[in-house]
């Protein structure tokens, strides 16, 4: 199973990983490791790869799967619905699940709080970062930040909506969208992350070179190929 290990001075009781596509038994679209089930991938290989995801992980428990709506609500000790989740006590498994989106995995330098943030454009504009990082309620310094794989700046193709929502919010976003043909723009969505976080006092921020689109034999990807699987950010405090 191909695994992604953030590389973030996290402390030892904070367990942290991403998934690829590697590693389960999904087939045609979904080949392998597909973790989401409503994507139309088989229930059965959906309930497998999550299995082995579980025992590979040594989870604790099964992970707080989200039905995610590109919101901006934060779940506290169960699913639902919601785009971020936040656990303060060992055991409880925060989890999203991304094919181009920016998944985030946020730890106090304590080791006692962490999180799992799902961000799109419009998660990212309506405050789902914000609004997580006051759910965990610690000063930004206290805190640290892994971004994982994600479309990347030279594939995500948006319209001029979407640029001047941000830029009208905040106009240092400008330097985060780079004109693409027929009036779109390329934007980066790991740089208008960061602002994000610069802005709740957040810098110690890693990770953010992985990128979903360009890279079809390790991740899935909507905007490549349409229907397709879910790879799962994961983080949790250590038993």
């Amino acid at each position: 199973m191909d695994l992604i290990l953030p590389d973030w001075p996290a402390p030892p009781n904070v367990r942290a990983c991403a998934t690829t596509r590697d590693g389960g038994v999904s087939t045609g679209s979904y080949a392998s490791l597909n973790l989401g089930d409503h994507v139309g991938d088989a229930p059965a290989d959906v309930a497998e790869n999550r299995a082995r995801m579980r025992r590979e992980l040594c989870l604790p428990t099964e992970p707080l799967w989200l039905n995610q709506v590109h919101g901006i609500a934060v779940a506290e000790g169960q699913g639902g619905c919601a785009d971020a989740s936040v656990a303060f006590a060992p055991g409880a498994v925060c989890a999203v699940m991304t094919a181009d989106c920016l998944p985030l995995l946020l730890c106090d330098r304590a080791g006692t709080r962490v999180a799992a943030v799902h961000a799109g454009w419009r998660g990212l504009l309506g405050g789902v970062v914000e609004a997580a990082v006051e759910r965990l309620g610690v000063p930004g310094a206290e805190l640290l930040v892994w971004l994982g794989p994600a479309i990347g700046p030279r594939a995500f193709e948006v319209g001029d909506e979407v640029r001047a929502a941000f830029v009208m919010e905040d106009a240092a976003a400008a330097a985060a969208f780079r004109p693409s043909p027929g009036g779109r723009w390329l934007a980066d969505i790991y740089a208008l992350a960061r602002l994000r976080l610069t802005r709740c006092s957040i810098t110690a921020v890693y990770g953010g070179d992985l990128c979903t689109w360009s890279d079809a034999a390790r991740f899935y990807s909507y905007r490549r190929d349409g229907v397709t699987g879910r790879m799962a950010s994961l983080i949790w405090l250590a038993v």
